[in-house]
C-alpha cells in the first residue's frame, strides 16, 4: 500500500485514544501527522478541529481523525467547514456507510462514549471502504 498521510487531532478528552488510533494507523502503513494534542492537560476542543480542517483544507492530508469526550464537538466544529465531512461514528455500521453514502473525509470518535476497540475497528472500516458514488455524487455535491 502507498503511504497516505492520515491526520488526527484531539482534545485532552481523546488524548489517550488517540494515541491508541495512530498506533493502528501506523501498523496499517499510513503515515500520520499528528496535531495534539499532546497531553491529558484541558484545552478546546474547537482550536484542534480547526487545525485538523485547516490541514486538509491546505493539502496536507486527504482524510482524517479527530477525538473528543463525545465525538460531538469536534464533529460539529470541523463540519463548518464545505471541504470537510466529519462523521460520528460509534459502530462499524455508522463507519462503512458514512464512507459508502456520505464520502466522509473525517472519522470523529467518542473516547467517552465508544470503548478503544470498537474506535479501532471503526477506524480500520472507516479506510478500507470506499465512497459509491452514484445516486450519492448528486448529495454529497450539496454539501460542498
Amino acid at each position: 500500500m502507498a503511504s497516505e498521510i492520515i491526520v488526527i487531532a484531539s482534545d485532552h478528552a481523546g488524548f489517550e485514544m488517540k494515541s491508541a488510533l495512530k498506533e493502528t494507523l501506523t501498523e496499517m502503513g499510513y503515515e500520520v501527522l499528528d496535531l495534539g494534542t499532546d497531553t491529558a492537560d484541558s484545552v478546546d476542543y474547537p482550536d484542534y478541529a480547526e487545525a485538523l480542517s485547516e490541514a486538509l483544507g491546505d493539502g496536507r492530508a486527504a482524510r482524517g481523525v479527530l477525538v473528543c469526550g463525545t465525538g460531538i464537538g469536534m464533529t460539529i466544529a470541523a463540519n463548518r467547514h464545505k471541504h470537510v465531512r466529519a462523521a460520528l461514528c460509534h459502530d462499524t455500521t455508522d463507519a462503512r456507510f458514512s464512507r459508502q453514502h456520505n464520502d466522509a473525509n473525517v472519522l470523529a470518535i467518542g473516547a467517552r462514549t465508544t470503548g478503544t476497540e470498537s474506535a479501532i475497528d471503526c477506524l480500520k472500516t472507516f479506510l478500507e471502504t470506499e465512497f459509491e458514488g452514484g445516486r450519492h455524487e448528486r448529495r454529497v455535491a450539496k454539501m460542498s
